[in-house]
This record gives structure tokens, C-alpha cells and sequence, in this order.
């Protein structure tokens, strides 16, 4: 029997607990045999259980599943089933000294202490009822899971089983994977709770679990009025009340600014700015780890229900990427004692693919060897351990495809950052930042200069006309930053502006690139166009521009396409979400498969990618100013309104609206893979989540009133992206529409957005010269003495290589790479599985039916159009196919797949 204490409403603790897929699912059942069921169930009174819609149940919420209602006038027989997953601590749980304590509780039956609860009230008191009470025993054990088992004496009139409280007896938490309830004697659907969620021990925290049923869905207004409690003091235990250190067994979601990312205590030059909550500094929030303190530690708290599974813990995710930056990367830095050591030939380069890097002799029990096959590999018979990095698709298809310009372009629509070519609608070109500090806004790329190289066939304006220019801008946000980028070691920066010409052909020609140092105390202001050339010196100096170039769009594309658009801006939609919508808002039950992991890859991520002193700042061009530059295209760039990729692409110049068109858009550039591929999931997604949302929220009404959405959206722009939330753009939420536009923004940020930034980062960076993520040399006639150019001329090859990253730099990002680019053996894939609260309704479970369809046909629409000769920007020779946005995917580096949420 649940304790009093336990029912008080200051005692209460709920659970929030993601729900993977692989439940199963039964067939469709139409509408009209549920109602013909339902009526020959009431008929027949005598039964012990019937189906039927709960006193506060509107037809939105009914299940295709019968519910339990126990009304006859003798008690049922209800019987549990718990599965318990086996974890990777069971595995070593006979070394605790709590195992004999916990065995004996196993054989005592008493592992699992659970109560049902009714949803309906007492008709006499109007209080809850009295729950009904049991423990669970083990019952047998299989591969990777234990069930227990129980069995319940449900007295007459109880009512709809709506919830089960449950206690762990044991001493160390356990993964319930579902409790199942069946009536005994009975042939009615089981009633599921699909928990996915740690249970932690009553020694830890004596507050229970909860645990309300999959079978239904029920929005604020239409929950039973024995759950109605439940439901608030659930929000209330998930929110905290923002105070306390937290510990690692807690579920408690809150907000912090970025203050954790410096280690100032270590050393001076450690310190970093806060980000977020300041005008200097705006940035989205991320999750409280730790209201006691922020000192950098080697592990974060990250909500338990939010960690990784036991899968991706052992054989991909945090284990392998801290093994990795750990275990790998310090000793590539043992290796290459001098950090600034470079590359003196191309086919030094080559040798980090054909023969390895060697590295320190390490115990073969040494956690990188194992979790990192791929990368580190033992010369047969010896002892050493060899660094040997497979080679990128693009440089095994075609090695010299990144020395050519038409490759440099092809990969501005097609490559690992797509969304930052945009159409030049005005000229000349014109900065926006203060003349007086940045010197004349104007830049160097003239009329006259684009017309020669289009070589006359139109001028300046009848290109705008036709929409043939095209631009990489990274002027504007680059320039405040040169010159404290080049202040650090071994390191340089220019603001820069790329510009295109677009053929018949649909492809990209570049036909300038402007690089600016602004003025200083010390220097006057240095800025060069440069321009394909037929002569020797010219053509050297084109190359060295665009290796610039190609730097500054990995930055751009690591900190802002990546990093800052997906993973940093998502966190706070997650967080909001787990604060006000409840477990069994419909909802929360759509959304939770895009965000699951996400909170513990972003945990990790400040532990070691994006701190102070870590990956980024050591590989990246931007250095200890990474994040600051985040901050600023925040502040400049983003607002949700144009995170929706439709939008994205009209706002860049990359389309049109037109009702006539595919998508209700034309695409600027026909062949743009991106873009065509991308509109194909979004439309997918938009279908999906219109007939999930049309199907609980049938009028404009119902989204106004239902109170816990409400609540979201106003904690997401006022927290969560709290430093923009007074910004007009934001979109209002009123009607189904304005959800629906929501909520696929979200899940094509989270889902197709991040894969497409993401998956191909080993293939297009991995070969570093195709995309070095930082420059160390400045441009040979940058202030060059007549001895600097005439080393430049005898030897122009050795300018490219000092530009490139140093062998620790190349070594240490091309690891991460390949590792950041994989796939787990246990991916969750967009539209593959459906959630078991989305197969328990019908209309839901079909609705998914079609999405999975839809996907796996633009699967096959994929596959064509990268074997179509006329679509030159994803096939020809040499040229790897555009897969990226392919929905599926096997484990490990594919360069396709498209996951539910961002898990890497």
C-alpha cells in the first residue's frame, strides 16, 4: 500500500523519462470496429474490465487500446510484468558490498514495490482512491534483461488504471524498460507504461517514481481528475526550486548562462567571458549543472533520464569521444613535442593515410585502442601504436579534387556548410560596421573587375537581374576579430568576401576573393581582391586566398552552422519542454525523440570541445575567441522565425515563393543539393507533425487554452533564448498552424539541419587541405619585403603548407572529425521507429505509418538524383554523391543518415 507520506503533494516524485522506439506496434484499427468494440464491451456487464472514454476524456485522446476500467462487483486480477534492462554496472555489481543485500531482497520477492492508481475519484469523498499495492519478484532472466513480476487484487469500481508508483528496493538504481499489466483471465489489450527511465534506489532518495500510462495522451483540460495532482506536482519536482547541488540520480531541468566554459583559477590566461545574460555577450541558456559550483570538473550533472544508453556509452558517444580527446589527442601532443611543427611536404600529408603517425608505446590494454579501431591501429608483430587515418571519400574518389575551383564552389551547395551561400541582391558590396573604426565600408570588388571575368557576356546589373552573383560573406563578422586572433601564436585572420558567377549549367564559378586586415594603432589599413589567373604567381596567390577562405567557412561552419544553430539553440526548447509540458501531454510525446541525448552531447561538448584551452580553440581559426565569435552571430544572425529551412533559404536569396512550385518554393540555383534534398525531409516532417497536432488541437481554441503549451513557448523565448526575447520576430502561438511551423522548425533543426552539418565532417575535412580549420601564415604580399617574395616565388608550395594547420593541429582535429562523424550501432533514425504512445492511437500510429514511407521514398528519389548527369553539383566524375540528407544510414562513417536528434 503507498504510504500517506508519499501521497502529500511535498513528498511526490514523477518521473520524466525519454521513450525509445522498438516497443512494437499492433495493426491499424479503424474507427468505426473501436466503436463497434467498445459497444459490445458495455453490453456485457459482467466483465471484469471494459473500454471507454474517461469522464474527462474528449475524442481527441482516445487510444486505439482498451483501458482498464474495473467496475464489476467482485475485485480482478491485475498481473504486472517489469522488464529490467541489464546495465554495464550489473555487470560488475558482485564486486559492491550491497549485492548479498540486494540478492536477498531478490529472493525475498521484494525488488520492486509498485501501487496502481486509479485516474478516477472516490464518488463518496471525492478525494483520490486508495491505490493497490504489491511487490514484484524475479521471475527469469534473458540477454540483457530481468522481468519481475506481480500480481494485484484490484477492488470493485476502481476504475481506469491510470499510473504505477514505484519503489526501488534495491541499493543501486535500475533501468525499467516498460511494466505491462494484463487482466487476469481477460482477453483485453495490456495496458502499457513505457518507462525507458532509471529508477533510483530508496536509499538514495525516498521520494517514489511515477509512471502514468502510454496508452493515452491527455492535454492540461482533459486529465482525469484522479491524475490532475499527479500531473502538477510532476512539473513542480522537474523544475526544482534552484537551489541545491545536484546529484547525479536527480531529474531536475533549470537554466544557467554559460560561466563554466573558463578555468581562470588554473591559470590566468584561462579565463573566458560569460556568455549569455549581457549585452556583450548574448547567448541561448543551457542546463544548471551545478548550483553548489561552477569549477570545471571531469564530469557535469546532466538530468539522469537525459544521459546516453548503455549502447552508445560502451561502444560510441561520451566514452569514445573522451577516449578520443583523453586518451588519443595527449598523446599525438607526445608525439609532436614541437606544436608548431607543419607539414613540409604534400606527401607528408599523404603518410597520415598510407603510414601513420607513431605514437608513444602505451599498454595494449590502453582505452583508446580498443574504442578507437578505426584510428589507432598496432604494426603486426610489434609493439608500437600507429595513428593511421582512413582516407576521405572525396580524396580517395579524386586526390586533387580540392586544388580545383570548380570543387571549391561545388562545395558552397552541396559540401559540409551549405548555409552560407547566399544571392548578392545590391552593389557594391557595403559593410555595415563603423567607418571610423573599420575604415571605408566600399569594397574592392568592382564592376569592372566582375565584368572582365565573366569576360563581358553581361553587366554588373544585368547579373543582379538574372540572379547570377552569388556570395560567401564573412566580412562583417570576421573583422572586429582580426586582430586579436592575430595576436595569438602562431596564428593569423582576415575578414573575407567570396564572390560567384553562376553558369548555364547551375553550377558555381568564383571569380574574386577580397581579404582585409582593418587598420590598427601600429598598422594601416591592408586589403587585396584576388582573381583566377593564367599566370604562375597569381594563380599561387588565388590558392593561398582560398585556403583562407576555405578556414574561415569551417570556422563559420563549426561554430555558428553547427555548434551554435543546432546544438546550443535546441537545449533550451529541451529544457523547456521537461519544465512545463507533463509526460502525458501529447506534445511532450512527439517532441521527446528529438531531444533525446542532446543535454549530455552539449555537457560534453563544454567539458572538452568548446572550454576554454580545448578542442576548438586549439584546431580553429578563431582560437580563445571561438565562442565570443559564437556570441556574435548570435546576436547578429540568428532569430527562430528564420531557422525554418524554407524561410532560410528565402531569406538568403536561395528562393522564391511560388504556389506553382514543389514545396511552394523555386529554387535561385536549380541544382542546389541542399536545398532540394532538405525540402524533401521538411515537407515530411511538416506533414507529420500537422496530421499529429490537427489530430489533438482541432481548433484554434484548443492551443490557446491548453495551458502547459502555453507555458513553453513563453519559458523558451523568455528564458531559454532569454537575451532575444523581446524581438519581434518571434512567432505567436494561436492557432494549429502556428504550432505545427513551430514544432517542425524544431525537429528539422534537430534532425535534418544537424545531419546535414554534421555526418560529412570526416569526408570534406578530413582530408584538412580541402578545409583547414585554421590559417598560420598571412598572405606573401601582405607588407612583404622583396626577400618574402622572392621565397615565394622559388618555392610557392612551401607558402601553402605554413598556411595549413601544424602536424599536432591537422592530427588532433582529424580525429574528433572522424569520430564526431559516426554513426552509433544503436541510432535512432527520423520516421524508422514509432514511439509507443504514438502505436497505442490509430490516427497518430498511421499518421507515422505515412511518414516512414514518405522518408523511404525520398530515399530512392535521393539515389536518382545523384546518378543524374545533368545534376552536375552531385554527379560526375570524381565527385561524391550529396547523401547527407539520405534518411538512413548503418553505423559508423557513412556520409549519410539522418538521426532523430542531436546525439553526437
Amino acid at each position: 500500500m503507498l504510504k500517506q507520506s508519499v501521497l502529500q503533494p511535498s513528498l511526490l516524485f514523477f518521473p520524466r523519462h525519454p521513450s525509445l522506439p522498438g516497443a512494437g506496434a499492433s495493426g491499424v484499427v479503424a474507427f468505426s470496429q473501436q466503436r463497434q468494440w467498445r459497444r459490445q464491451r458495455r453490453q456485457n456487464n459482467g466483465n471484469k474490465v471494459r473500454c471507454a472514454a474517461g469522464a474527462n476524456e474528449s475524442a481527441s485522446s482516445l487510444s486505439g487500446q482498451p483501458t482498464f476500467v474495473v467496475e464489476s462487483r467482485r475485485p480482478a486480477t491485475v498481473k504486472a510484468a517489469i522488464t529490467v534492462l541489464l546495465t554495464v554496472g550489473g555487470e560488475f555489481a558482485h564486486i559492491d558490498p550491497t549485492r548479498g543485500l540486494d540478492d536477498i531482497n531478490d529472493l525475498l520477492g521484494r525488488t520492486l514495490h509498485l501501487e496502481l492508481v486509479s485516474s478516477d475519484l472516490d464518488s463518496e469523498t471525492g478525494l483520490e482512491k486508495k491505490t493497490v499495492a504489491a511487490f514484484a519478484h524475479k521471475a527469469k532472466k534473458g540477454i540483457g534483461r530481468i522481468t519481475y513480476e506481480a500480481t494485484f487484487s484490484v477492488p470493485e469500481n476502481f476504475g481506469e488504471i491510470g499510473a504505477v508508483v514505484v519503489r526501488n528496493e534495491h541499493h543501486k538504481e535500475l533501468f525499467l524498460k516498460d511494466i505491462v499489466l494484463t487482466i487476469d483471465g481477460d482477453d483485453s489489450a495490456p495496458l502499457l507504461f513505457d518507462c525507458k527511465s532509471w529508477s533510483h534506489s530508496k536509499f538514495d532518495d525516498s521520494q517514489d517514481r511515477v509512471f502514468f500510462t502510454s496508452n493515452k495522451s491527455y492535454l492540461p483540460s482533459e486529465t482525469p481528475a484522479g491524475l490532475v495532482r499527479l500531473r502538477q506536482r510532476e512539473l513542480e519536482i522537474l523544475r526544482g526550486d534552484g537551489t541545491g547541488e545536484r546529484k547525479k540520480f536527480e531529474r531536475i531541468y533549470d537554466y544557467d548562462v554559460y560561466n563554466d566554459l573558463g578555468n581562470p583559477d588554473s591559470k590566468p590566461g584561462l579565463a573566458r567571458p560569460v556568455l549569455g545574460g549581457s549585452d556583450e555577450f548574448p547567448y541561448p541558456r543551457r542546463f544548471v549543472s551545478d548550483r553548489k559550483s561552477e569549477q570545471r570538473s571531469a564530469t557535469v550533472y546532466v538530468p539522469r533520464d537525459e544521459n546516453f544508453s548503455e549502447v552508445k556509452q560502451v561502444t560510441f558517444g561520451a566514452k569514445t569521444v573522451r577516449s578520443v580527446i583523453h586518451g588519443l589527442l595527449p598523446s599525438v601532443s607526445t608525439a609532436l613535442v614541437d606544436s608548431r611543427m607543419g607539414f613540409p611536404y604534400f606527401t607528408a600529408i599523404d603518410a597520415l593515410f598510407n603510414e601513420g603517425l607513431p605514437l608513444p608505446p602505451k599498454d595494449s590494454t590502453h582505452p583508446f585502442r580498443t574504442i578507437v579501431p578505426r584510428l589507432v591501429k598496432a604494426i603486426v608483430g610489434g609493439a608500437q601504436n600507429i595513428l593511421q587515418f582512413e582516407l576521405p571519400e572525396m580524396i580517395d574518389r579524386d586526390k586533387f579534387s580540392w586544388f580545383r575551383d570548380e570543387e571549391f564552389s561545388r562545395q558552397t551547395l552541396a559540401g559540409l556548410n551549405p548555409l552560407s551561400i547566399q544571392l548578392v541582391t545590391e552593389f557594391p558590396l557595403v559593410s555595415k560596421l563603423d567607418p571610423s573604426i573599420y575604415g571605408p565600408p566600399e569594397s574592392l570588388i568592382t564592376a569592372e573587375l566582375i565584368e572582365k571575368e565573366i569576360k563581358g557576356i553581361m553587366t554588373v546589373d544585368e547579373a543582379l537581374e538574372q540572379k547570377k552573383l552569388f556570395i560567401l560573406d564573412y566580412h562583417d563578422l570576421l573583422l572586429p576579430f582580426v586582430h586579436k586572433v592575430r595576436e595569438l601564436e602562431d596564428s593569423t585572420l582576415y575578414a573575407s568576401r567570396t564572390l560567384f558567377f553562376l553558369t548555364p549549367e547551375s553550377t558555381l564559378r568564383p571569380i574574386a576573393i577580397e581579404l582585409t586586415r582593418p587598420a590598427s594603432p601600429k598598422q594601416p589599413q591592408w586589403r587585396q581582391v584576388f582573381e583566377p589567373s593564367w599566370n604562375a604567381t597569381d594563380a599561387w596567390l588565388w590558392r593561398l586566398a582560398k585556403a583562407h577562405v576555405a578556414a574561415h567557412d569551417s570556422g563559420y561552419h563549426q561554430l555558428v552552422s553547427h555548434w551554435l544553430r543546432t546544438h546550443c539553440c535546441v537545449e533550451p526548447y529541451i529544457i523547456a519542454a521537461n519544465r512545463q509540458l507533463s509526460q502525458m501531454h501529447p506534445i511532450y510525446r512527439l517532441m521527446h525523440p528529438y531531444f533525446r541525448y542532446t543535454m549530455e552531447i552539449n555537457a560534453l561538448a563544454r567539458l572538452s570541445l568548446i572550454n576554454c584551452d580545448g578542442i576548438i580553440e586549439k584546431t580553429f581559426s578563431p582560437g580563445k575567441y571561438s565562442l565570443a565569435l559564437s556570441s556574435a552571430a548570435y546576436d547578429k544572425l540568428w532569430r527562430f522565425d528564420m531557422e525554418a529551412l524554407p524561410a532560410d533559404l528565402i531569406r538568403r536569396g536561395m528562393a522564391v515563393e511560388d504556389p506553382e512550385a514543389e514545396h511552394g518554393l523555386r529554387l535561385t540555383i536549380d541544382d542546389y543539393p541542399y536545398a532540394q534534398d532538405g525540402l524533401l525531409i521538411w515537407s515530411a516532417i511538416e506533414q507529420w507533425v500537422a496530421d499529429y497536432v490537427d489530430h489533438y488541437y482541432p481548433s484554434p481554441a484548443d492551443v490557446g487554452a491548453d495551458s502547459e503549451l502555453q507555458s513553453w513557448w513563453t519559458e523558451v523565448r523568455t528564458k531559454g533564448h532569454g537575451d532575444k526575447q523581446h524581438e519581434p520576430w518571434w512567432p505567436s502561438l494561436k492557432t494549429p498552424a502556428d504550432l505545427v511551423r513551430i514544432l517542425t522548425t524544431i525537429i528539422w533543426v534537430a534532425s535534418g539541419h544537424h545531419a546535414a552539418v554534421n555526418f560529412g565532417q570526416y569526408h570534406f575535412a578530413g582530408y584538412f587541405p580541402n578545409r583547414p580549420s585554421v590559417t598560420r601564415a598571412n598572405m606573401p604580399v601582405e607588407d612583404a619585403t622583396e626577400d618574402d617574395l622572392a621565397a615565394f616565388r622559388a618555392k610557392p608550395e612551401a607558402a601553402l603548407l605554413r598556411c595549413f594547420p601544424s602536424k599536432i593541429q591537422a592530427a588532433q582535429v582529424m580525429a574528433i572529425l572522424d569520430v564526431l562523424s559516426a554513426h552509433a550501432p544503436d541510432e535512432e533514425y527520423l520516421g524508422k521507429d514509432a514511439e509507443a504512445s504514438w502505436t497505442k492511437n490509430p490516427v497518430v500510429y498511421a499518421a507515422f505509418e505515412r511518414f516512414n514511407g514518405r522518408l523511404r521514398e525520398i530515399e530512392g528519389i535521393i539515389d536518382a538524383r545523384n546518378v543524374d548527369p545533368s545534376l552536375k553539383n552531385r554527379c560526375g566524375a570524381g565527385i561524391v554523391p550529396y547523401q547527407l540528407l539520405k534518411p538512413y544510414s548503418g553505423p559508423g562513417v557513412t556520409g549519410m543518415g539522418v538521426p532523430n536528434s542531436i546525439s553526437i
